[in-house]
């Protein structure tokens, strides 16, 4: 068992804040082991029927459990998940649970509404940084092209074995259950293309005639992958000047194994890495920040800015993502400074491994590695 010291050491933070932590992260993202592999902890699978049968009575549990750390793994079988945490949270305060279950239940108000201020949540992203010197394999190249799920990164096989039968694992027990959409071709063929276009502006219209639906149902198909956390749907930054994108998104896939098997990609290729390089850092943010918030940044003459990282009361931040540090061109950087002109640039390149600034078209830009750009997101 690997263990993820980055994802423990957080585990550990929030129960000094909250004893209810909702973990939570797309199938096969490592939460069963990742809950296993916490000191001391006592782990309850509830897909069991024993298990569940021994849950049922919240308070007589919760009594017998007194004073320990427990795994509630798939919380969702049980009849009353939210039931059961509220309890935990309002009565049993000496009790720590690290909770897991399908984004149906994640999802659903009444879910949000019971345990609101009641829980921390963590959200278990693909394998960041931090985890492939975790796992000892500091292979970006293996980790860009196989992905950062657990399963898929470490198996041997050819790349993008098994994806085909998580995608229909996701239909049958995430959208079935939770959004009730119907024609599944149509849906996992909206969502391979979106995979194949992965990083790229997205525009309704392209995807209504491959898929056989209208642009309301593009909508709701693209909503229920948002709310699953299986693409990204990353906004335009704007002040609705008149020569900005002030309405596309970009939308990414959830993880660079994913987008490789459907680009038909079994090798990695040194023109095929500058995208897959932009959706790891984008997943380093996500992990960091455990936020959502990132946005990028185009003018209507085409200079854009891959990440802008925005928040109340702070200068925008500017994330240019190069694979190779020389390989950068401050042009789309200088286009949005002339525009927004306070705040920190940053480029994060996998061939930096110390961090160093240079002076650019009369900018301070900073060039980092993701390590260092992890740093830097932890304090902001």
């Amino acid at each position: 068992m690997k263990n993820r010291q980055n994802w423990l050491e957080r585990i550990e933070r929030a129960w000094k804040i909250r004893n209810v932590i909702w973990l939570h992260g797309v199938r096969r993202a490592g939460k069963t082991m990742l809950c296993k592999s916490v000191p001391g902890i006592d782990y309850f699978d509830c897909e069991l029927p024993r298990t569940r049968g021994a849950i049922e009575d919240h308070q007589e549990f919760l009594d017998s459990v007194k004073g320990r750390t427990i795994a509630l793994d798939e919380i969702h079988r049980i009849s009353d998940p939210a039931g059961l945490l509220k309890i935990a949270a309002d009565h049993y305060p000496g009790v720590r649970i690290i909770a897991t279950g399908s984004s149906t239940l994640q999802a659903s108000a009444r879910f949000r509404d019971t345990l609101t201020g009641r829980k921390s949540e963590i959200w278990l992203t693909p394998m960041c940084a931090a985890d492939l010197a975790d796992f000892g394999i500091p292979d970006l190249g293996r980790r860009l092209l196989r992905g950062g799920l657990p399963g898929f990164f470490l198996d041997d096989s050819t790349p993008g074995t098994g994806m085909e039968e998580w995608m229909e694992s996701f239909w049958a027990r995430d959208v079935l259950e939770l959004f009730r959409l119907e024609r599944r071709r149509s849906f996992l063929t909206f969502l391979e293309l979106l995979f194949t276009a992965s990083g790229g502006i997205f525009e309704a219209s392209r995807y209504s005639a491959p898929c056989g639906i209208s642009h309301s149902t593009v909508a709701n198909y693209l909503d229920a992958l948002d709310t699953t956390r299986v693409v990204h749907v990353v906004r335009p930054f704007t002040s609705r000047r008149t020569d900005e994108i002030v309405s596309a998104p970009r939308v990414y896939g959830m993880d660079t194994g994913f987008v490789c098997h459907f680009k038909g990609w079994t090798g990695l290729r040194p023109e095929d890495a500058g995208i897959l390089w932009e959706h790891y850092v984008l997943n380093e943010i996500h992990a960091v920040t455990q936020s959502r918030k990132v946005h990028y940044w185009r003018d209507k003459r085409g200079h854009e800015v891959d990440f802008i990282l925005a928040s109340p009361g702070a200068l925008p931040v500017a994330l240019e993502c190069k694979l190779k540090a020389g390989a950068f061109d401050a042009g789309g950087l200088a286009a949005f400074r002339n525009r927004y002109p306070d705040g920190e640039n940053w480029v994060a390149a996998s061939d930096v491994d110390r961090p160093y600034a240079r002076r650019i078209k009369g900018m301070r830009v900073a060039f980092m590695g993701l390590p260092a750009m992890a740093s830097r997101l932890a304090v902001r």
